[in-house]
């Protein structure tokens, strides 16, 4: 089977950019790209405090952290696809422009090359349609923070070959992460579990069953876990979080995915949680 040494991610931010590092710090080479080149160089910038603080910590060498660098490229031209074994979006979750994205891929992309999403809810088989490559078009969705978490959900579309999942279970195996396979449905698993979650706190917050921090510390002292569900929003975005429900109200046909009003509200008002300075939480 093809041997995966040199990807292109597109989308700078921090998926992108979390991405980047941990296919540079598995020893291919990698090119982020984000048509904003700002936005690119920022993920460069998060990278090395990333890793900064990795030697700081003793848990890489100086070596480590210059080699993991000079593997990374930046750019703003998909154009620098052409020679790639690989591409991971990590873009806006929204279909119509992750659609156009794939169809220009597919014209610059060398024939062997495939080509993976990111998205943490939307259909890999539709994604594929856009294509004329829909056996080599699969999900990779990786857990946010990219270089902590070790879970990579991936997802097959409905034609998505045998060849293509092997290959990118052995990646995900080469960055030390835990591939696990999950059918195409709304969500997948994560976050039709996780979102459902976060929806239902953000009712309990709406209709008044408790106060924004005693949901939260319910949770964290209750059900051990790290951080409450309205906080979690925050961090992902309550945007994030509206547009996952949306796709799974959308996708499943069934009422329990309704997004709560004040989560639309809050949205609708640009309180986006910790990105923006106000979620749930105040972080200014």
């Amino acid at each position: 089977m093809m041997n995966i040494q040199r990807l292109m991610i597109i989308g700078g931010g921090q998926m992108g950019s979390g991405i980047a590092q941990v296919v540079a710090a598995a020893g291919m080479n990698v090119i982020l790209n984000d048509i904003d080149p700002a936005c690119s160089l920022k993920g460069l910038g998060a990278i090395r405090n990333n890793l900064i603080r990795d030697v700081e910590k003793k848990r890489k060498s100086q070596a480590e952290m210059d080699a993991i660098l000079a593997r990374i490229s930046l750019s703003s031209d998909l154009e620098d696809g052409r020679n790639v074994d690989m591409v991971i979006e990590a873009i806006v979750e929204n279909m119509l422009i992750k659609s156009e994205l794939f169809k220009k891929l597919d014209l610059i992309c060398p024939q062997h090359a495939i080509l993976a999403s990111n998205t943490s809810s939307l259909a890999i088989t539709e994604i594929a349609s856009f294509t004329k490559r829909p056996d080599q078009v699969i999900g990779m969705h990786f857990m946010n923070p990219v270089p902590v978490m070790k879970l990579i959900e991936i997802i097959r579309g409905l034609r998505t070959s045998d060849e293509t999942y092997l290959l990118v279970e052995n990646l995900a195996k080469r960055m030390d992460k835990v591939p696990i396979e999950v059918n195409d449905f709304p969500g997948f698993v994560s976050n039709r579990i996780l979102l459902t979650m976060i929806n239902e706190a953000v009712f309990c917050l709406y209709e008044g069953v408790a106060a924004r921090e005693s949901i939260d510390e319910v949770m964290k002292l209750g059900m051990n876990h790290p951080m409450g569900p309205l906080a979690l929003a925050d961090f992902i975005g309550l945007d994030t979080c509206l547009a996952i429900m949306e796709v799974l109200h959308e996708g499943l046909g069934d009422s329990k995915y309704r997004p709560c009003p004040l989560l639309r509200k809050y949205v609708a008002a640009g309180w986006l949680g910790k990105k923006s300075g106000r979620g749930f939480y105040n972080y200014k």
